[in-house]
């Protein structure tokens, strides 16, 4: 086989805030005592006027003398602060109760398929069929090939044991050969002549994820072959396609399909 050709039409063909606080101005009034024992005190009518801009400050005004009752008034005036401090804890609960919610959105993050992972195949007992397909036809070819397969251990009573496999052997201009494999636990009978029980590949090999129809997965392949070059990896002539999806029952286009190249 031409690795290099073969290789090529697979891999790259089909394969926070401060609030300020008004301070009281108690020393205005002790300049306006100096002048007049007496008419200070008509005078400190007068200061009253300004003061509206704060509610608590004029009880303090009425006694001058003491400077620790105006300092009394920032306590007053702290008191709201924490009366502010209660109304976001309420808040808080909610605020804590949506935060569940976000953890999906990560997940749906994570659920993108892996491109180039490295696995390790475990060989399995396959029924396996022979076949040769152009690429005209190729997906059609697959798909009686494991209709054929399906039927064999169906008629027997004999269920899959795990997913359907395309193992390719071969390329060339003209088309490829390949082995269907379906995994099962036990050896059917009554074989036809291009049916045997086998092993499937093991060994060292990097996962590839597909998502689409097979004609698309010219892409996946030309990508897949981008990324050996890039790795500077040398992949075996062989290589897997594993249908997570059920190609008899799956709509083409809805296809899933784990492609494994097996490393040297």
């Amino acid at each position: 086989m031409n690795y290099t050709r073969a290789f090529r039409l697979v891999m790259a063909g089909l394969v926070a805030a401060a609030v300020p606080v008004g301070a009281v101005l108690a020393q205005s009034p002790a300049p306006a005592a100096s002048p007049t024992a007496t008419p200070a005190p008509a005078a400190a009518p007068a200061p009253p006027a300004p003061a509206p801009a704060a509610s608590t400050t004029p009880a303090p005004a009425a006694s001058p003398t003491s400077e620790a009752a105006s300092t009394p008034t920032p306590a007053p005036s702290a008191s709201p602060t924490p009366s502010a401090s209660p109304s976001p804890a309420p808040s808080a609960p909610p605020a804590a109760a949506q935060s569940p919610a976000p953890p999906p959105q990560p997940g749906a993050v994570q659920t993108a398929d892996p491109f180039g992972e490295p696995v390790t195949l475990e060989a399995k007992k396959v029924v396996t069929i022979k076949g040769t397909a152009n690429w005209d036809a190729a997906f059609e070819t697959l798909v009686d090939s494991f209709k054929a397969l399906t039927a064999l251990i169906d008629k027997q009573g004999i269920k899959a044991s795990g997913n359907s496999m395309i193992v390719y052997t071969s390329t060339d201009d003209t088309g490829f050969t390949f082995l269907a494999e379906i995994p099962v636990d036990q050896e059917p009978k009554n074989l036809t002549k291009d049916m045997s029980i086998g092993k499937s590949p093991e060994g060292k090999a990097l996962k590839f994820v597909h998502r689409g129809s097979y004609d698309n997965m010219d892409n996946t392949y030309e990508a897949i072959t981008n990324h050996l070059d890039d790795k500077k990896l040398e992949a075996k002539d062989t290589f897997i396609e594993e249908y997570i999806t059920d190609p008899l029952k799956t709509a083409e286009d809805k296809l899933v399909i784990n492609v494994y190249v097996p490393l040297k």
